[in-house]
């Protein structure tokens, strides 16, 4: 069983663009737009790219940093809606193709340990906030 609601996870197979967010080792925040899938098999999200493996988030996320992905958009006229995961991540040397063709081999993997939920399940100003 997995730790989205049915709604969460329809709609992160219908996005393609999300946030991710690490610290680095001085403590500033790093935030950058990313492509992303839920992977059934782990329970995960999977952040895969274009020179991954040489990136500031691969880096932050090697030294073990607190990591956070938030995946949202807003429907007309004013219907925010959105999945916040926040957990431990990651970086593996192969699966980056499962998340784009021709991405590189490197992915991160993120651990949900806390998923927040808005406009999906619950009113967009009230979220679903729980652990996982």
């Amino acid at each position: 069983m997995s730790s989205f609601t049915p709604r969460e996870l329809d709609y992160l197979a219908g996005q393609r663009l999300g946030r991710i967010a690490t610290v680095g080792a001085d403590g500033t925040p790093h935030v950058v737009p990313v492509s992303f899938r839920h992977n059934p098999e782990t329970d995960t999200i999977d952040v895969g790219g274009h020179g991954l493996a040489a990136s500031k988030k691969c880096r932050d996320v090697a030294r073990g940093s607190a990591v956070a992905i938030v995946v949202d958009d807003v429907l007309p006229p004013w219907q925010p809606r959105g999945v916040e995961v926040r957990g431990s991540a990651q970086v593996l040397a192969a699966g980056g193709s499962s998340v784009g063709a021709g991405f590189d081999p490197d992915l991160i993997r993120i651990v949900p340990r806390r998923i927040i939920g808005w406009g999906l399940d619950t009113d967009p100003f009230r979220p679903n906030a729980r652990d996982a």
